[in-house]
């Protein structure tokens, strides 16, 4: 977006909504094959085991470590960056008992937010959203997170992410975390995600404001782009948003086997959390619709000032194109043509009409 000083927006490809799903055409339910852009050369896993004694992190270079890891630790969470590789996903599946179809779903990029209950495990799919700084624009990626007994696993499509405070929280022995079970992980992870979506609220309200006031200083075609382009962004954060509450207030109402009753409570703080969200997107969408109108306003208005002013120079004109137009004829009997002043007369009288006009003009207030 355009600052004060008129910054030259970057060139940037356009967001598509829809991922193709060409790939899995004809394919049986529960197939593994990855939809969306592969983000990462090389498929990454990292683990965090911890309990109230110790937590120990570990770059796992093969897929069957993580049986054992789970078996030393009262809480295990395994990270995995990068969804191309469908051989990880489905030795994961095989270790933790993860069915078919929620593996299908995790490869899909493309998945709406939603939640799954397999009894054995709980199953989560929602999006990240980050601000780019440098396009001015919202990114987001698909987190997909696998809840079971004494384990989190969460699949992202590329290496980083907002988790580092949970990170961090686990490594302090003093942590609440490092007191309960794998479900209160499983909200640490969903909360930091809502969290980066105030961070990202605050983007979008600075954006709003320098806009408007570029708006109000000119109504160039810069700032109708930038405008535009907010009104896509905020399309795609509800799409991205409004789905959570549903989840979450799900898991809230809805008896889980992997959710413990004391973990209720911090999801229903998420659940505000998302009201609080979504509420403020709406009011953003009308202030941003709002602006939209203005600016059309503005431009019409604006071309009407034009249009007004041109019709006023036209009408002064007119009658002296006339007069021009009389004297002009190439006649041989024509009174005026001797009379030695008439030159200076028809100019003198030509000033005196438009003068008149824009004295006219002038007390009817038109300019």
């Amino acid at each position: 977006m355009s600052t004060g000083n008129h910054t030259p927006h970057k060139k940037r490809q356009k967001k598509r909504i829809f991922r193709s799903r060409v790939k899995a055409l004809g394919q049986p339910p529960g197939s593994l094959i990855h939809i969306g852009e592969q983000k990462v050369e090389q498929t990454g896993i990292t683990a965090f085991g911890y309990d109230e004694g110790q937590a120990v992190a570990v770059e796992v270079k093969n897929v069957e470590e993580c049986l054992g890891l789970k078996e030393r630790f009262k809480v295990l969470w395994i990270n995995v960056d990068g969804l191309h590789d469908t051989a990880v996903i489905g030795m994961l599946g095989e270790l933790f008992g993860i069915d078919s179809l929620t593996q299908e779903d995790i490869l899909d990029t493309g998945q709406r937010p939603k939640v799954e209950d397999f009894e054995r495990y709980l199953f989560l799919s929602l999006r990240m959203l980050d601000f780019n700084r440098e396009l001015n624009e919202i990114t987001q990626e698909q987190l997909s997170i696998v809840l079971g007994p004494g384990y989190v696993i969460t699949f992202q499509e590329k290496p980083g992410d907002m988790f580092e405070p949970v990170r961090q929280r686990i490594r302090s022995a003093a942590s609440k975390l490092r007191k309960h079970d794998a479900d209160f992980l499983a909200y640490a992870l969903v909360d930091a995600v809502v969290d980066r979506y105030f961070s990202i609220l605050e983007e979008i309200e600075n954006r709003i404001d320098t806009l408007d006031s570029e708006m109000m200083a000119d109504f160039s075609q810069e700032a109708f782009n930038a405008l535009y382009a907010m009104k896509r962004e905020l399309i795609i954060f509800r799409k991205t948003v409004w789905p959570l509450r549903e989840i979450i207030g799900s898991i809230t109402r809805e008896d889980f086997d992997v959710v413990g009753e004391g973990v209720d409570p911090y999801f229903r703080d998420i659940y505000d959390h998302i009201v609080q969200v979504i509420d403020t997107i709406e009011v953003f969408r009308e202030i941003v619709n709002g602006m939209h109108e203005t600016y059309l306003a503005g431009v019409n208005n604006r071309m009407n000032e034009i249009m007004k002013f041109l019709t006023m120079i036209a009408t002064v004109f007119m009658p002296l194109s006339f007069i021009a137009g009389i004297y002009g004829m190439n006649f041989k009997y024509m009174p005026e043509l001797s009379f030695h002043w008439g030159y200076f007369t028809v100019l003198g009288v030509m000033v005196l009409i438009a003068i008149g006009f824009m004295v006219y003009y002038r007390s009817r207030k038109w300019f």
